[in-house]
């Protein structure tokens, strides 16, 4: 942009019309003239007044359209409030509730950290809400218009409740530039404060490593957003020098259940009333073809590949998950959304075996209970999509019953999710190819031997054998006799 410091105000021009005058402000930069027309005389001062302050202070003026550099930059300025609020709305179409969640949990940690001080900030249990369950949520904030898919900074939002309607507007006006945030003098402090807060629980105490990862994650990618949109020119990530916390992925090898445990976790499943039978088979997926919770929810009768009448193994064709995410982050409102397997393209299948012990235990659960209008093998009583709150009652009674005091207290299958980490670990301790499991499992080889490092046991004497065999040890033939020994 061509600039020069060649400023000249001239007097104000005034048009005396018959029903309305024009006070016109003219001034030259450079050697190219400019005029401002005003209704207002005090407007038109204002103006003036303006013009005259920057020419004073030997800022440069723009020769393109005559106004002083300085008010470009205000113009292109962007609250931390406004670029969160676009960064979200740009991801809500693409991401899954899970992700959404993951997002709104990381940006309110953050906003956290940038809004002022004072009398006037609203406690920070208000304020939290009030980003988390509608600010964040763009299908709550936007009703029935629905997310929007532009990348503008703008906020074209409902009204918001009456009862949080004083955080948003406390939040419009409370949060940095983000221009701050690459300052030479605070940015590099202020970038600190973010990653110090994202890096600690709300009560203070510091956050799992793994939890502090996925969060700078989401500020990486904010960051990353705000550039494309011209709010910053650099990542602020990158001025600062910062040691993360050490995350540990690894399974510990004490939450896996040997087959006895495991079968009496499922005998006394079964013993929970009329929601504990339908579950058997439900937790049943979980350790012998080591499902995802969300995957079994969405099992439908149409995933059964083959399922023989006695004995033998069947086979799952997996096609779709139903996670449940909340009734804030679903595009429908509604608590889970279905949407394609984990880590997989939207139209990916997978195929996994069916012990058959699992076979016998759907075929009794398929008798008992008919699969619901859409196919769906596991609904409750009433026939409704079963809930994290419906199943983890019966697990936790069922555990509480099947293990003796001191396994529960170890921590074994202290989650549904735990039965899934039996079955890898037993399909790998079989001897099973790596890539073979971690096609059933819908990992990645290289994630499931860094998850599963810990929990593959029984080869170290194999291995050891084998070694021995290409590399025997020498050793000194032992003494005939003690003479020869001599």
């Amino acid at each position: 942009m061509d600039a020069s410091y060649d400023v000249r105000i001239w007097k104000t021009e005034v048009y005396q019309g018959t029903e309305v005058s024009t006070y016109t402000v003219r001034w030259r930069v450079a050697k190219a003239a400019f005029r401002a027309p005003f209704r207002l005389k005090a407007q038109a001062e204002s103006f003036k007044a303006e013009l005259t302050v920057a020419a004073n202070k030997g800022e440069a003026f723009s020769v393109e359209d005559g106004r002083p550099l300085s008010w470009k930059r205000d113009e292109q300025a962007v609250s931390w409030f406004t670029l969160v609020c676009a960064y979200m709305d740009a991801k809500w179409p693409y991401a899954s509730g899970n992700h959404r969640r993951s997002i709104a949990e990381a940006l309110t940690d953050a906003t956290e950290a940038v809004s002022a001080g004072g009398n006037g900030r609203p406690a920070q249990k208000e304020l939290r809400a009030a980003l988390r369950d509608w600010v964040f949520s763009t299908r709550t904030r936007d009703g029935e218009r629905g997310p929007r898919k532009d990348q503008s900074p703008a906020i074209r939002w409902l009204a918001p409740p009456a009862d949080i309607e004083h955080v948003i507007r406390w939040l419009q006006n409370n949060t940095i530039d983000v221009r701050e945030l690459t300052q030479s003098k605070h940015g590099a402090s202020l970038t600190r404060s973010i990653l110090d807060r994202i890096s600690r629980t709300q009560d203070g105490t510091a956050a799992a490593g793994n939890t502090v990862k996925r969060k700078r994650q989401v500020l990486n990618n904010l960051f990353k957003f705000a550039i494309e949109i011209n709010a910053l020119t650099e990542n602020p990530l990158h001025n600062i020098t910062w040691t993360r916390p050490k995350t540990e992925e690894a399974v510990d090898p004490g939450v896996v259940t040997n087959p006895t445990q495991a079968r009496a976790i499922l005998s006394e499943v079964g013993k929970e009333g009329a929601m504990g039978k339908r579950l058997v088979a439900f937790f049943g997926c979980m350790y012998y073809a080591a499902l995802r919770p969300e995957e079994v929810i969405d099992l439908r009768k149409e995933n059964i590949a083959t399922l023989p009448d006695a004995g033998g193994w069947g086979a799952f064709i997996l096609t779709n998950v139903a996670p449940e995410v909340g009734t804030k982050w679903t595009d429908d409102g509604s608590a889970r959304q279905r949407r394609g397997l984990k880590h997989r393209a939207p139209k990916a299948k997978r195929s996994v075996p069916i012990h058959p012990d699992l076979v016998a235990l759907l075929r009794a659960h398929m008798a008992e209970f008919p699969a619901d209008r859409e196919g769906r093998i596991f609904t409750g009583p009433r026939r409704g999509i079963i809930r994290d709150s419906t199943y983890l009652p019966v697990w936790h009674a069922a555990r509480k019953r099947a293990l003796t005091p001191a396994e529960r207290a170890s921590g074994i299958a202290g989650r549904p999710y735990d039965f899934r980490h039996a079955c890898v670990s037993a399909w790998l301790n079989a001897g099973v190819n790596p890539p073979q499991v971690a096609e059933w499992a819908g990992h990645g080889v290289e994630v499931l031997l860094r998850v599963y490092a810990k929990c593959i046991s029984g080869g170290q004497a194999e291995a050891m054998r084998r070694i021995e065999a290409a590399l025997p040890p020498v050793s000194p033939k032992p003494p005939d006799s003690p003479e020869q020994a001599r």
